[in-house]
């Protein structure tokens, strides 16, 4: 057995981001750039000092919903 998660019954199937549609994308907060987080699933806004989540393919940039981090 690997460390490495692999697709199959225990690993549920992600929709594909459109990259275009990320870079169009900015931090309703800071009308800063986002990063991509893949592993995470999020939009991370590093003015803000927020993660906004990735719900089936679909980014969720309402501020109430995002977590705060470091």
């Amino acid at each position: 057995m690997t460390d490495t998660p692999e697709s199959g019954a225990d690993t549920p199937a992600r929709p594909p981001i459109d990259r275009r549609m990320l870079e169009a994308l900015v931090c309703p907060v800071t009308h800063a750039p986002l990063r991509y987080d893949a592993a995470a699933q999020e939009l991370i806004s590093r003015a803000a000092h927020l993660a906004f989540p990735i719900r089936n393919g679909i980014p969720i940039m309402l501020e109430n919903e995002a977590r705060e981090i470091d």
